[in-house]
């Protein structure tokens, strides 16, 4: 059983480990300001993605050229937005507000400026 301890805990430690690249002027959220700030939201990104986070914890994001992927969203420690996508797989990205503009991080240090927000109901 303790042989799979080490093992687990590099499972579960990359969520609360993330060393995100901070950039100058990056403000960060508090859990329940970030969550406020998403829920009934659709981020429009440059490149005409849209990421939806239902109030009901549900997420969907659509590709500039089409396709959707669907999932549950929820916001973590240190401005962390975190999806499990129905397929199982979850994804963890950063949101911060720079000059006035939400910006999403990736784990791999890509930023993603977001164009417009709209709200739905």
């Amino acid at each position: 059983m303790w042989k799979f301890t080490p093992i687990l805990a590099l499972i579960a430690t990359p969520v609360l480990a993330q060393n995100w690249k901070v950039a100058s002027g990056d403000i960060a959220f508090e859990t329940t300001s970030l969550t406020d700030r998403l829920s009934g939201q659709t981020l429009i990104f440059f490149d005409d993605g849209q990421s939806v986070y239902e109030s009901n914890g549900q997420y969907q994001y659509t590709y500039g050229g089409g396709g959707t992927w669907f999932g549950h969203w929820e916001v973590v420690d240190d401005s962390t937005v975190c999806v499990t996508f129905v397929t199982g797989v979850e994804r963890c990205d950063r949101i911060v507000e720079n000059g006035g503009r939400l910006v999403m991080q990736t784990a791999d240090g890509l930023r993603f400026p977001v164009r417009d927000i709209e709200a739905h109901s």
